[in-house]
């Protein structure tokens, strides 16, 4: 098939040109035609791609700053689980209904200025939350929605850019680097986050860690990212811009995008309860085995779990980012279905590791942790595959949007639910 024929959205898990790219010409000549036809040399590419990282690491760390001192705002609040449930719930719906206005605004206008905006309006408002009163959970609460709307300017747009900066096996590699930050920066959100806290003895010091880096991030997005032409780097025939409704079309019929979406579901719904409630679980778990007191009159009471889980996050996201991506690129010299069944082999691993972390919290801390370890990461061995699968089955001009869909309903199914379902029910926390 020629060059010119590869018009398609999508290509199949399947199919052997699933990027529609041209053929090998060597990594020397590929690196300077990638450079050539983006628009952006491959030093300002690679500074690029740190950036994002440190970008969507800030976004994460933010995000569980809050699970790192919640039973410090329950405390505070005089709140019961149900509604601490909802500050991640709020969040994530905020953020799932504002991810298609900013796909829709990334595949169409200039990408660095819409994260820009997001993320000063997110530096703003995450600075604002840390002023709420006692009085007035309602505030935190709204103002924690309203963080949603930095997220859902940035998560939709970054890959793409990744993905307009390089292609085939070196945009895997970036992608990993840019993946890697989820889980780093989701662990070091519960370090920083309790261990903040516990330093000025004031939960609310927490959450003005991140606002400060955040406009950071907008002077190394505003002075060194420049937007790379779209689709340059792929060899596809000549890209048009659709309306809204015919990419929602098209993707709905692009079936390794719909089964990715639904599989990537799981894994939010697990990733998002277990991000707010293990710490708090891992304290109660230590209370009922006599190794802590309980937490009456103190805030700061589980500043140790979270250090501890944080860490373990760290490190598990590394490993499972890393291993995932080696056993991927390994597979597809075997099978170009690679990548789905890297995927689902994470997933359903870690399934059987997280029950058993659950059945061994009451009887030995030690087996607890082992098993989160174990489970974490195999579950981290999604992040980067799933990302580089959007990429390569969906056409430049349709991946903000699609992000954008991927993001929708994997947080409506998934993580927007799941935090206070499990807060409700009193057995399971």
């Amino acid at each position: 098939m020629s060059l010119g024929q590869h018009t398609s959205d999508s290509a199949p898990f399947f199919s052997s040109d699933s990027e529609a790219e041209a053929p090998d010409e060597g990594p020397e000549r590929q690196g300077e035609d990638e450079e050539s036809a983006s628009g952006v040399s491959g030093v300002r590419a690679l500074l690029t791609v740190f950036i994002l990282c440190y970008v969507n690491l800030l976004n994460y760390m933010d995000r569980f700053t809050v699970a790192g001192v919640l039973p410090d705002i329950e405390h505070y609040f005089q709140i019961d689980d149900g509604k601490s449930g909802l500050l991640q719930t709020v969040f994530i719906c905020s953020y799932m209904v504002l991810a298609p206005v900013f796909g829709y605004l990334g595949d169409r206008y200039n990408r660095k200025y819409i994260m820009c905006g997001g993320i000063t309006f997110w530096s703003v408002v995450t600075l604002a939350s840390s002023f709420t009163p006692q009085q007035h959970f309602w505030a935190l609460l709204l103002t924690r929605g309203l963080v949603g709307v930095g997220e859902a300017s940035y998560s939709t747009i970054a890959p793409t850019i990744i993905a307009d900066l390089y292609v085939k096996e070196k945009r895997t590699r970036m992608l990993s680097i840019f993946y890697f930050a989820i889980p780093v920066g989701s662990g070091l959100g519960y370090i920083v986050g309790s261990q903040v806290s516990a330093a000025a003895k004031d939960w609310h010091w927490a959450l003005r860690v991140t606002p400060a880096l955040g406009l950071l991030a907008v002077l190394l997005l505003l002075f060194v990212v420049r937007e790379p032409k779209r689709g340059a780097v792929e060899a596809r025939a000549e890209l048009h811009q659709t309306s809204w409704l015919t990419d929602l079309r098209a993707l709905s019929r692009n079936c390794s995008f719909v089964l990715s979406t639904f599989g990537f579901t799981a894994v939010a719904f697990v990733t998002g309860s277990l991000a707010l409630w293990a710490p708090t679980f891992l304290f109660r778990a230590a209370v009922v085995t006599g190794s802590k007191a309980p937490c009456v009159d103190e805030a700061h009471c589980a500043s140790s779990e979270s250090l501890l889980f944080g860490a373990i996050t760290v490190v598990t996201g590394v490993l499972g980012v890393f291993s995932g991506v080696q056993v991927s690129q390994h597979l597809r010299k075997k099978t170009p279905r690679a990548d789905p069944l890297v995927c689902a082999a994470g997933l359903l691993l870690s399934a059987p590791f997280l029950y058993l972390a659950i059945v061994f919290a009451q009887g030995s801390s030690a087996a607890t942790y082992t098993f989160i370890f174990l489970g974490e990461t195999f579950l981290s061995m999604n992040w980067a595959i799933v990302a580089d699968i959007l990429l390569y089955v969906v056409v430049p001009t349709r991946r903000s949007t699609a992000e954008a869909l991927q993001i929708v309903v994997s947080h409506l199914l998934g993580d927007a639910g799941s935090p206070y379902m499990i807060g409700v029910n009193p057995e399971t926390t």
